[in-house]
């Protein structure tokens, strides 16, 4: 079945004093109820809505094809873990036993999805990788699962592509999968209840790196017109608390190149824009590349910017300045916050095999792509490099920018410079192009782990 989802599934949810009903966590194993802070006095008006809607091409097939098949029936590249494992250098660092062991990811999604543990069950046996429970946390009442309800559906797709992204590259991470109940009736959103569910755990000691692929543009967020940002600003709560804990903190930059939705989901920004919780310098924001790659998952081409049925975002906060972190690439974002900070593989055109089966109509294999798929690709190389460094590496900026500031001379840092002119114009809004050292289409470029990873780990290790 060939179908293009373009709908931007809406999370809306209610302020009501929410409970955390967690299930016995093995790493830290926390019972009962845990009532959310009140942190919900200021609530925007704006929507989250899961990176992956609308890019999502192939659905619902038999079982995964070929690139060169997948280029004959539906004029794309569709890639397997394997040829990511391979595109990445990742399986250097499997033989040394770096395989996330020990590492906790979390994955933030509304309502989830009701076949989560099958279908990566099935997505592991496909392709000989060893399974691993998904511990579902439930924050608040999640409603019943519901097939015909457009929103679940499209969180089930961004659950299903974030759990099987972040387990493709940290086989043996620990997942928890935080599941927020929304209700689109209630006219409210559902930002507040996703950072009263990452503080909770944060609080548990749950949890060493967090991704996030959901984001609202800054400028749908109630008194950003008059230059007014308190209403993103206290919803930093979740990201502060993971500052203090040591926990990384990750979010997709988005698919709307240098622009991003309008309020209504449905149109565009005619001016550049960023997206929240990305922008946010708390957290690291992940942009998206297209890889180029053969059957046996080596580069046939440099990485480029992810332009195909959507694009990477990136440029200039409106609510953030730069941070310290950036003084190193002022040149580029001037005195504001920049993003992305890195990138991963995002094009559609190279998307990622998933396996689904939460919707009963449409049950199968699919090819997803979109920063929803880079975000959670990149907590995995997170995890790995916090077992390699032996603890949690918490905010990674500085680590960060410190390794790419010796790329240039410096191979062993495992950064990797995209730089082949292409860009993240979008929507008629003339965006970055990628260019030699750090621009706001793919940030400080991408990585090659097998190097990436032990360097993050040492320089973080100093932080």
């Amino acid at each position: 079945m060939h179908s293009v989802r373009r709908t931007w599934p809406r999370a809306a949810a209610t302020t009501a004093a929410a409970g955390l009903a967690l299930t016995a966590v093995a790493a830290a194993p926390v019972t009962g109820t845990v009532t959310a802070a009140a942190h919900t006095s200021a609530v925007p008006h704006t929507v989250a809505r899961p990176a992956v809607a609308g890019h999502q091409l192939v659905r619902a097939v038999g079982s995964p094809l070929s690139i060169e098949e997948c280029r004959t029936k539906w004029k794309i590249a569709c890639y397997t873990p394997l040829q990511y494992r391979e595109a990445y250098d990742l399986n250097p660092l499997y033989k040394a036993g770096i395989t996330g062991k020990g590492r906790t990811i979390v994955i933030v999604d509304s309502f989830g999805s009701p076949t989560v543990q099958h279908d990566l069950d099935v997505y592991s046996k496909q392709f000989g990788i060893p399974s691993t429970k998904v511990q579902v946390v439930k924050w608040g009442n999640v409603p019943k699962w519901d097939p015909k309800n457009e929103d679940m559906l499209g969180w089930a797709g961004e659950t299903t592509l974030d759990v099987e992204m972040a387990h493709a590259v940290a086989p043996d991470a620990k997942i928890v999968l935080v599941e927020t109940a929304v209700a689109e009736t209630e006219g409210t959103t559902g930002l507040p209840e996703m950072m009263d569910a990452e503080k909770a755990l944060i609080d548990h000691g749950i949890g060493d790196v967090i991704t996030q692929s959901f984001g609202a543009t800054e400028n749908t967020f109630p008194g950003f017109d008059k230059g007014d940002f308190s209403s993103i600003k206290k919803l930093r709560y979740a990201f502060e608390a993971a500052a203090r804990n040591h926990v990384t903190v990750l979010a997709s930059s988005g698919d709307g190149g240098a622009t991003d939705n309008t309020a209504d989901g449905a149109g565009y920004y005619h001016e550049r824009v960023n997206s929240w919780p990305s922008s946010d310098p708390l957290v690291t924001s992940v942009g998206g590349t297209q890889l180029h790659l053969d059957d046996a998952g080596r580069r046939t081409a440099p990485e480029s910017v992810y332009n195909d049925n959507g694009a990477g975002g990136g440029g200039q906060s409106h609510v953030f300045t730069r941070p310290a972190f950036q003084n190193g690439v002022k040149n580029v974002v001037g005195d504001r916050r920049g993003t992305p900070d890195i990138s991963m593989a995002a094009a559609v055109n190279g998307g990622a095999w998933i396996y689904s089966s939460f919707d009963p109509t449409a049950t199968g294999w699919d090819v997803s792509g979109g920063t929803s798929e880079s975000s959670p690709l990149f907590s995995g190389i997170v995890a790995l490099a916090d077992q390699a460094a032996g603890k949690r590496l918490g905010n990674i900026h500085e680590a960060l920018y410190s390794l790419y500031g010796r790329s240039a001379y410096d191979r062993s840092t495992g950064i990797v410079d995209v730089n082949d002119g292409t860009d993240n114009s979008y929507q008629g809004v003339t965006g970055y192009p990628a260019v030699n050292g750090y621009d706001m289409a793919t940030g400080v470029g991408t990585l090659d782990a097998a190097r990436f990873v032990p360097a993050l780990a040492r320089e973080g290790r100093h932080g």
